[in-house]
Protein backbone atom coordinates (compact mmCIF):
# COMPACT_ATOMS: atom_id res chain seq x y z
CA UNK A 1 0.00 0.00 0.00
CA UNK A 2 0.92 3.78 -0.74
CA UNK A 3 2.49 5.07 2.57
CA UNK A 4 2.00 8.55 1.71
CA UNK A 5 -1.66 7.09 1.36
CA UNK A 6 -1.90 6.24 4.75
CA UNK A 7 -0.55 8.94 6.12
CA UNK A 8 -3.05 11.50 4.67
CA UNK A 9 -5.64 8.92 5.75
CA UNK A 10 -4.85 8.67 8.84
CA UNK A 11 -5.09 12.85 8.66
CA UNK A 12 -8.79 12.16 7.52
CA UNK A 13 -9.71 9.88 10.25
CA UNK A 14 -8.54 12.00 12.84
CA UNK A 15 -11.26 14.86 11.58
CA UNK A 16 -13.08 11.90 11.26
CA UNK A 17 -13.09 10.96 14.71
CA UNK A 18 -13.81 14.61 15.80
CA UNK A 19 -17.00 14.82 13.65
CA UNK A 20 -18.01 11.47 15.09
CA UNK A 21 -16.74 12.56 18.98
CA UNK A 22 -18.93 15.73 18.21
CA UNK A 23 -22.22 13.71 17.40
CA UNK A 24 -21.58 14.31 13.76
CA UNK A 25 -21.50 11.29 10.58
CA UNK A 26 -18.20 10.32 10.77
CA UNK A 27 -16.58 11.71 7.39
CA UNK A 28 -13.21 13.38 7.58
CA UNK A 29 -11.44 14.99 4.46
CA UNK A 30 -8.07 16.04 4.09
CA UNK A 31 -6.74 18.09 1.02
CA UNK A 32 -3.39 18.05 -0.06
CA UNK A 33 -0.56 19.45 -2.31
CA UNK A 34 2.80 17.34 -3.01
CA UNK A 35 3.74 16.37 0.50
CA UNK A 36 1.61 19.55 2.42
CA UNK A 37 -1.94 19.30 3.61
CA UNK A 38 -3.55 22.65 2.75
CA UNK A 39 -7.36 22.47 4.17
CA UNK A 40 -9.07 19.54 6.26
CA UNK A 41 -13.44 19.66 6.99
CA UNK A 42 -15.14 17.24 9.09
CA UNK A 43 -19.11 16.37 8.23
CA UNK A 44 -20.58 19.46 10.01
CA UNK A 45 -24.33 20.01 10.57
CA UNK A 46 -25.26 15.56 9.92
CA UNK A 47 -28.04 16.11 13.14
CA UNK A 48 -30.19 18.83 11.30
CA UNK A 49 -32.94 17.20 9.72
CA UNK A 50 -32.64 17.69 5.64
CA UNK A 51 -29.26 19.95 5.87
CA UNK A 52 -26.97 17.92 2.77
CA UNK A 53 -24.78 20.67 2.67
CA UNK A 54 -22.06 20.59 5.15
CA UNK A 55 -20.09 17.63 3.69
CA UNK A 56 -16.62 16.88 4.77
CA UNK A 57 -15.33 17.21 1.13
CA UNK A 58 -16.93 20.59 0.85
CA UNK A 59 -16.50 22.01 4.56
CA UNK A 60 -12.43 21.40 3.05
CA UNK A 61 -12.93 23.03 0.22
CA UNK A 62 -14.40 26.16 1.92
CA UNK A 63 -11.43 26.19 3.96
CA UNK A 64 -9.65 25.76 1.20
CA UNK A 65 -10.84 28.21 -0.26
CA UNK A 66 -10.52 31.02 2.20
CA UNK A 67 -6.71 30.19 3.03
CA UNK A 68 -5.91 29.88 -0.47
CA UNK A 69 -8.08 31.67 -3.10
CA UNK A 70 -5.39 31.20 -6.07
CA UNK A 71 -4.58 28.00 -5.72
CA UNK A 72 -4.79 25.44 -8.79
CA UNK A 73 -6.71 22.16 -7.69
CA UNK A 74 -5.48 20.44 -10.37
CA UNK A 75 -2.70 19.96 -8.08
CA UNK A 76 -4.67 19.15 -5.04
CA UNK A 77 -5.39 15.16 -3.69
CA UNK A 78 -8.45 14.91 -1.59
CA UNK A 79 -8.09 11.88 0.91
CA UNK A 80 -11.96 11.26 2.81
CA UNK A 81 -12.79 8.84 4.76
CA UNK A 82 -16.14 7.63 2.73
CA UNK A 83 -16.33 7.48 -0.82
CA UNK A 84 -18.03 11.26 -2.15
CA UNK A 85 -21.58 11.66 -2.98
CA UNK A 86 -23.04 12.09 -6.17
CA UNK A 87 -23.08 16.20 -5.08
CA UNK A 88 -19.30 16.45 -3.64
CA UNK A 89 -18.19 14.07 -6.73
CA UNK A 90 -19.66 16.82 -9.23
CA UNK A 91 -18.37 19.62 -7.11
CA UNK A 92 -14.85 18.43 -7.06
CA UNK A 93 -15.22 17.45 -10.46
CA UNK A 94 -16.20 20.91 -11.48
CA UNK A 95 -13.21 21.96 -10.00
CA UNK A 96 -11.03 20.20 -11.55
CA UNK A 97 -9.48 18.43 -8.69
CA UNK A 98 -7.31 15.51 -10.32
CA UNK A 99 -7.24 12.52 -7.52
CA UNK A 100 -9.89 10.86 -5.39
CA UNK A 101 -8.66 8.90 -2.03
CA UNK A 102 -11.22 7.32 -0.34
CA UNK A 103 -11.22 4.52 2.54
CA UNK A 104 -14.82 3.13 2.59
CA UNK A 105 -17.16 2.53 -0.26
CA UNK A 106 -20.63 4.43 -0.06
CA UNK A 107 -23.03 1.66 -1.30
CA UNK A 108 -26.22 4.06 -1.42
CA UNK A 109 -25.03 7.67 -2.61
CA UNK A 110 -20.87 7.22 -3.61
CA UNK A 111 -20.59 8.88 -7.15
CA UNK A 112 -17.01 7.80 -7.82
CA UNK A 113 -18.09 5.09 -10.19
CA UNK A 114 -19.84 7.79 -12.62
CA UNK A 115 -19.14 7.36 -16.28
CA UNK A 116 -17.33 10.86 -16.80
CA UNK A 117 -17.90 10.75 -20.45
CA UNK A 118 -21.30 10.47 -21.06
CA UNK A 119 -21.79 13.31 -18.15
CA UNK A 120 -22.96 16.87 -19.22
CA UNK A 121 -20.44 19.05 -21.12
CA UNK A 122 -19.62 21.01 -17.74
CA UNK A 123 -17.94 17.42 -16.22
CA UNK A 124 -17.32 15.41 -19.73
CA UNK A 125 -13.65 14.90 -20.40
CA UNK A 126 -12.59 15.00 -16.71
CA UNK A 127 -9.31 13.58 -16.10
CA UNK A 128 -9.67 12.09 -12.68
CA UNK A 129 -7.89 9.02 -11.10
CA UNK A 130 -9.59 7.24 -7.76
CA UNK A 131 -8.16 5.30 -5.69
CA UNK A 132 -10.24 3.17 -2.72
CA UNK A 133 -10.23 1.31 0.21
CA UNK A 134 -6.99 3.19 1.78
CA UNK A 135 -7.16 2.50 5.47
CA UNK A 136 -10.56 0.71 4.87
CA UNK A 137 -11.24 -0.90 8.03
CA UNK A 138 -10.17 1.76 10.20
CA UNK A 139 -12.94 3.96 8.40
CA UNK A 140 -15.41 1.36 8.18
CA UNK A 141 -14.60 0.83 11.92
CA UNK A 142 -15.49 4.37 13.15
CA UNK A 143 -18.65 3.99 10.92
CA UNK A 144 -19.81 1.09 12.62
CA UNK A 145 -18.98 2.59 15.58
CA UNK A 146 -21.46 5.48 14.51
CA UNK A 147 -24.12 3.38 13.31
CA UNK A 148 -24.03 0.98 16.44
CA UNK A 149 -24.85 4.31 18.60
CA UNK A 150 -28.82 4.27 19.06
CA UNK A 151 -28.17 7.87 19.59
CA UNK A 152 -27.01 8.67 16.37
CA UNK A 153 -30.10 8.78 13.57
CA UNK A 154 -28.18 10.16 11.08
CA UNK A 155 -28.93 7.41 7.92
CA UNK A 156 -30.35 5.22 10.43
CA UNK A 157 -31.84 2.02 8.81
CA UNK A 158 -30.52 2.89 5.22
CA UNK A 159 -28.53 0.51 2.84
CA UNK A 160 -25.43 2.24 3.33
CA UNK A 161 -25.96 1.41 7.08
CA UNK A 162 -27.61 -1.74 6.64
CA UNK A 163 -24.57 -2.75 4.35
CA UNK A 164 -22.00 -0.71 6.81
CA UNK A 165 -22.88 -2.85 10.00
CA UNK A 166 -22.48 -6.34 7.87
CA UNK A 167 -19.26 -5.50 6.77
CA UNK A 168 -16.04 -8.02 8.35
CA UNK A 169 -13.77 -5.35 10.21
CA UNK A 170 -10.28 -6.59 11.17
CA UNK A 171 -9.51 -4.88 14.06
CA UNK A 172 -5.76 -6.95 14.53
CA UNK A 173 -5.17 -4.39 11.66
CA UNK A 174 -6.44 -1.20 13.01
CA UNK A 175 -3.99 0.69 14.33
CA UNK A 176 -5.79 3.57 16.82
CA UNK A 177 -6.27 7.14 16.13
CA UNK A 178 -4.98 9.84 18.82
CA UNK A 179 -7.33 10.33 21.01
CA UNK A 180 -8.82 14.21 21.59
Amino acid sequence: MNVKHETFMRLALEEAQQAFYAGQFPVGCVLVVGDEVMATGGRENSDIPFSELDHAEIVALRNLQSKYPEIDLEQVVIYSTLEPCLMCYSTLLVNRVSTIVYGFEDVMGGGTNLPIDQLAPLYNGREITVVKNILRDECLYLFQQFFKNPLNTYLKNTLLAQYTLEQECDLQTIRPIRDQ
